[in-house]
């Protein structure tokens, strides 16, 4: 998965369209972004004035499953996933109703691979990758290097390798309140979770597509004595997806705050209840 000028996406109202990132590492291929250091402490959101500092990152996974538990019982053929027999002829309309389309059954790693050719699997890819790249595993070396292995381009993943280990730099991760390395403290839950709203296919042709995934995030340190508490956030990621090696590829990636929601009156829950949900849901495999 030019310098320009740059913005900070906290310090202006309403979601921004222009990606002052062109390049990663001069390659001219990839339009990334991610966390810096920013005004909540938590650099998830902004574009800090540094070139390495280029792709999104770091939000949650409370996903509607709606879609992907429909599909998993289904067969080929429109509306078999949303419930079959009698309501087969009207699944599909709504929204968030099941497409028909199967999901996606490969994996690499603990990332779903082999997605359809078509546009029903470039959304699927691209929610898919939304949530590896806002999950905690981001936070560490190892688990990074490897989520961008698997869902980048292979001509971008070096340099974005080299972009990303500068921006998690020890001192942007105590400032998120993990150690220096990465680790968390003892006695604390960090959250970091994508959840993928839903998916729009925006232009397409056989082997390369552009995506919208609306997301929500959750993203704090869930723990007694916590500075940083889990926050809730709304954004949309643009994907520029390539078919490549069998697989769609993310090419670039931008970010933009919204659509965002009214908020309601649920009452927070405490830290303990957090890291209890955190560590004991599960996520899950999205299929449009």
């Amino acid at each position: 998965m030019s310098h320009g000028d740059e913005r900070d996406y906290r310090s202006e109202p309403g979601p921004r369209t222009e990606d002052p990132y062109s390049t990663i590492g001069g390659t001219r291929q990839t339009r990334t972004r991610l966390p810096g250091d920013d005004n909540d402490g938590y650099g998830r959101r902004p574009v800090r004035n540094t070139r390495s500092l280029a792709m999104v990152v770091g939000v949650v996974v409370l996903l509607i499953a709606a879609i992907a538990l429909a599909n998993l019982g289904g067969g080929e053929g429109k509306g078999s996933g949303a419930g079959g027999g009698k309501d087969s002829a009207t699944a599909g309309t709504g929204p968030t109703a099941a497409t028909g389309t199967k999901p996606v059954q490969g994996k690499n790693g603990t990332i779903a691979a082999g997605f359809a050719h078509d546009e029903q699997g470039a959304q699927s890819a691209a929610a898919n990758y939304a949530v590896a790249l806002g999950s905690a595993e981001m936070f560490d070396k190892a688990q990074r290097d490897a989520i961008l292995q698997t869902v980048y381009d292979p001509t971008v993943v070096t340099s974005l390798q080299a972009d990303m280990a500068q921006a998690y730099s020890p001192q942007f991760l105590a400032n998120v309140g993990l150690n220096e390395d990465g680790s968390t403290p003892s006695g604390m839950t960090f959250v970091s979770r994508t959840v993928p709203v839903g998916t729009k296919v925006t232009a397409q042709d056989e082997n390369s597509a552009t995506v919208e995934v609306w997301c929500t995030g959750l993203v704090g340190m869930a723990g007694e004595g916590s500075t940083k508490p889990v926050t809730g956030t709304w954004f949309t990621i643009t994907q520029q997806l390539k078919w490549i090696e069998n697989d769609w590829k993310i090419e670039s990636s931008a970010q933009t705050e919204g659509p965002t929601p009214v908020n309601g009156d649920n009452r927070a829950s405490s830290a303990d209840d957090i890291a209890g949900a955190v560590e004991g849901y599960g996520g899950f495999t999205y299929a449009r």
